[in-house]
């Protein structure tokens, strides 16, 4: 969590650095259009020569912010609070050049302060104010005074240049909050997804380690099991009809082995040796003849609605048993045959599972594949959670619904592997 939190923080001074530059070229604007038209539209003898040699390094300064945003390169607090201080420098000079604290333009210099609350640890938040206030104090006393012969005239345009100031500014600070706003609440949302995630996968681990533990406790008594249906089998005494039954529980035993050998040895996590890319048609078939063995009083069919060529995908021992979950919750909704569907386009093939049940309750639809859900008859219980974060985790997704015509849905949605291409339809 921690490496989560400095990725998301140094993307967030980046993106405040972008808005600030974009900040820094509104103000650029307004000062050349201030300098060049006030001698003429107002009447007010301004220092243009060294107004617009700031102006320009400011300019060059703020192209250079820009390719800076631009490259790989870490971003710190200590870098924007740098800028933000040259911010408050070049308008120290264009104020002290233009009448000082008597410009009404002076309330300029809370823009910089603005985006440092927004963006800046307090310490250099206060730097930046503390800066602002001294630079203000100076200017009341250390400035180059406006020439303006009429002194009622000077007052109307004061106000408004006041008045101007502070269009400008509550536009700037209002866009710069809007757009900090709006970046705060993405990162809280990322944030939380993330603290989920980590919280699911701690108990789908915890989980893992329960069925490593159960695996091994449980080969004692299937071993029991298997070795007195054995006896009995031998027993010359026992008709036919009773010998097929135990010929089907010794069945049943052989593939529950085989299910407690295979979870023993992948409780481990994943390796890349172990995702296989395989025909979708085939593994599914595949996987729905082995889990009808072990269901055989379920019913199910296969169908395939997709385009010309069957797509492949990457699927691992988790997939496999997440699908084997979903079908058994559909089995255990509804003794009515489940229908199968397997869909495709150039990127995602699905696959729907549909039970003839009375549905998934309110609650299943809410926190399925958030936390483990308490078994009920028809199934929902903490295989769900397992199968969603199996799912997810090959980038696919999980779907619940009760469609119109009545029973429980569950889509399954899982990227195609692109780079494999795609074998003919078999």
């Amino acid at each position: 969590m921690t490496n989560f939190t400095t990725h998301e923080d140094g993307s967030n001074l980046r993106l405040d650095l972008r808005r600030t530059v974009i900040l820094r070229w509104w103000l650029l604007a307004a000062a050349v259009i201030a300098v060049s038209s006030a001698p003429t539209l107002l009447d007010i003898a301004l220092p243009q020569l060294p107004m617009f040699a700031v102006v320009a390094l400011m300019a060059g300064f703020n192209g250079y912010v820009r390719w800076r945003t631009g490259t790989d390169e870490p971003v710190g607090a200590a870098e924007l609070f740098g800028q933000l201080c040259v911010d408050l420098a070049a308008l120290g000079i264009l104020l002290y050049l233009s009448g000082g604290a008597a410009n009404p333009l002076i309330s300029f210099l809370l823009v910089p302060v603005a985006v440092a609350a927004l963006s800046l640890p307090g310490r250099l938040t206060a730097a930046v104010a503390l800066l602002a206030v001294a630079i203000y104090s100076l200017l009341m006393w250390q400035f180059l005074p406006l020439r303006v012969a009429d002194a009622e005239r000077a007052a109307r345009l004061h106000l408004a240049g006041m008045w101007l100031t502070f269009v400008v500014s509550a536009a700037m600070i209002a866009w710069f909050v809007a757009r900090m706003t709006a970046s705060i609440r993405e990162r809280d949302s990322r944030l939380a997804a993330a603290r989920e995630q980590a919280l699911r996968d701690e108990r789908v681990v915890a989980l893992g380690a329960l069925a490593a533990g159960a695996a091994h406790e449980l080969g004692t008594p299937l071993a029991t099991i298997a070795v007195i249906v054995g006896e009995l089998e031998r027993d010359d005494r026992l008709d036919a009809e009773v010998r097929r039954d135990l010929s089907v529980v010794m069945e049943q035993i052989e593939l529950c082995k085989g299910i407690i050998s295979t979870l023993a040895e992948r409780t481990g996590m994943r390796r890349p040796e172990q995702v296989e890319v395989v025909d979708a048609r085939a593994w599914l078939e595949s996987l729905r003849v082995r889990w009808q063995a072990m269901r055989p009083q379920a019913a199910s069919r296969l169908t395939l609605e997709g385009g010309s060529g069957v797509p492949l995908i990457v699927t691992e021992a988790t997939l496999e048993q997440a699908l084997i979950n979903l079908l058994n919750n559909a089995a255990d909704a509804s003794d009515v045959e489940i229908q199968i569907r397997l869909l495709w386009n150039p990127a995602t093939l699905t696959i729907l599972i549909t039970d003839g049940g009375p549905g998934f309750p309110a609650e299943v639809l809410r926190q399925a594949g958030r936390v483990p859900l308490p078994a009920s008859d028809g199934g929902a219980g903490i295989g769900l959670l397992l199968a969603f974060s199996a799912i997810e985790r090959l980038g696919g997704h999980v779907v619940l619904d009760n469609p119109a015509g009545g029973g429980g849905r569950a889509r399954i949605e899982l990227p195609i592997a692109q780079d494999r291409g795609m074998t003919g339809a078999t």
